[in-house]
């Protein structure tokens, strides 16, 4: 079969009828003394292929052993058929195995723990492989809208000196004999590159040592990461709001086949495109809280259970704003309006997804910055280097950070976050 044209399978269901070569995998098959049914799955699509027996009859005994996730070349007629799964079969004419497989070590009964053991391979699944083809596109999507309006693809250390965040929360690092951390952040080496490119942005890997066994934490995750000159906390907003959007309209262009198979229901994700986000103020929220029956001191971070309670009454992402400033990380600054609370924002989802998106106007005060470096416990030292960059034309400036695989749990309303990533990473996840 060597000198047959091969097509995708999505390609030969458009074609619709005629002779077709395929490849791929056996997705599902059963047969009996005459007849094997073969469901074949190849990157694009699924489609049934019939082999009748009295056409195969020297191959017949090979056939019939056939089992799921063996490697086929098919050649036949492709016409509709409504009982098969997606609408066509293939009468095969030719079949070639190329590659044998038995015993497949996935089963329908198998729980979450021993699906991560087969990760590498439950990675062929229709439910992977769509969720992997949404996060392409929303991949793509971040990338194509920052350049759209304007910014650079910048990158980073990952070896870092220091923490970004709260200290706890670092892998350590032997680098070479001294103790480095692996980066939480791009930011505090974006803030220097922004002197120079004004605009910037990076989709990279990022690193939380958080013993956290929640559905919505990772160990290693992307980053989607935005620094900006001249920015107010209201343009920093508009910026994240647009990017959510050009997201979704991506995935909704791209990905509807995909999204049917996670038995997604896109009108959740609708108003997030038609509304504008709500921005609503710390204080204001606690007061929300308060009537709905929760009290929440105020100068206490918002936990799990307030913010799903908050969301309750919005279908589309909200930004609660000025947080108080003695919870924030110290490159944070105080509003001047009310020196209580820092200029920054968190970006909550709705159906309970929490917390996408962080971010803040930058501080760039050298003896504020110090002072809380020294509250949070950090060595100066080893921020010269941070500090510097604001000694010499300190401008306003901002960014975010987006947890992209959050907004992918998100869009494809996952109930794990661990499914957002082809091999997750967690306090008890270190392989494969």
């Amino acid at each position: 079969m060597e000198d047959k044209k091969f097509i995708l399978i999505e390609e030969a269901i458009k074609k619709g009828k005629g002779k077709v070569s395929v490849r791929g995998w056996v997705y599902r098959e059963r047969g009996s003394n005459e007849f094997k049914f073969i469901i074949l799955r190849d990157a694009s699509d699924i489609i049934q292929c019939v082999l009748e027996r009295k056409k195969f009859e020297r191959q017949w005994k090979e056939i019939d052993k056939i089992q799921i996730e063996t490697s086929l070349k098919i050649t036949g007629e492709i016409k509709k058929d409504k009982r098969a799964p997606t609408g066509y079969e293939i009468n095969v004419d030719e079949i070639e195995i190329v590659g044998k497989s038995e015993n497949f070590p996935i089963q329908k009964t198998l729980n979450e723990e021993l699906l991560g053991d087969r990760r590498h391979l439950w990675l062929r699944s229709r439910k992977m492989n769509s969720i992997l083809k949404i996060r392409s596109t929303v991949i793509g999507a971040l990338h194509e809208y920052f350049r759209s309006k304007g910014f650079y693809e910048f990158q980073s250390p990952i070896i870092i000196p220091g923490g970004a965040e709260e200290g706890p929360t670092l892998f350590e690092v032997n680098y070479f004999g001294r103790k480095m951390y692996l980066t939480q952040t791009w930011q505090l080496y974006a803030e220097a590159a922004m002197y120079s490119l004004e605009k910037i942005y990076c989709v990279a890997p990022s690193f939380r040592a958080e013993k956290s066994k929640t559905n919505r934490h990772l160990a290693e995750y992307w980053h989607t990461e935005m620094e900006v000159a001249w920015a107010d906390l209201d343009e920093l907003m508009d910026y994240a709001e647009e990017m959510i959007k050009h997201v979704i309209k991506r995935v909704l262009e791209k990905n509807r086949k995909e999204l049917e198979i996670l038995k997604r229901d896109i009108k959740k994700l609708e108003p997030s495109l038609k509304k504008k986000f709500p921005r609503i103020r710390y204080d204001d929220v606690l007061k929300i809280l308060k009537n709905k029956g929760i009290n929440v001191p105020w100068g206490k971070d918002l936990r799990t259970i307030e913010e799903e309670k908050f969301m309750e009454d919005y279908d589309t992402p909200v930004f609660v704003t000025n947080y108080p400033k003695e919870i924030m990380a110290f490159y944070k600054p105080r509003d001047p309006k009310n020196p209580k609370t820092a200029l920054c924002f968190d970006l909550l989802a709705p159906e309970n997804n929490h917390e996408i998106i962080g971010g803040s106007v930058r501080e760039t005060n050298i003896e504020e910055l110090k002072k809380s470096l020294k509250k949070k416990g950090e060595k100066i030292e080893d921020y010269f280097y941070y500090l510097d960059i604001h000694s010499y034309g300190a401008i306003p400036h901002g960014g975010f950070g987006l947890g992209t695989e959050r907004l992918i749990k998100w869009i494809c309303g996952l109930d794990d976050i661990k499914d957002a990533i082809a091999f997750p990473r967690t306090i008890s996840r270190w392989r494969p």
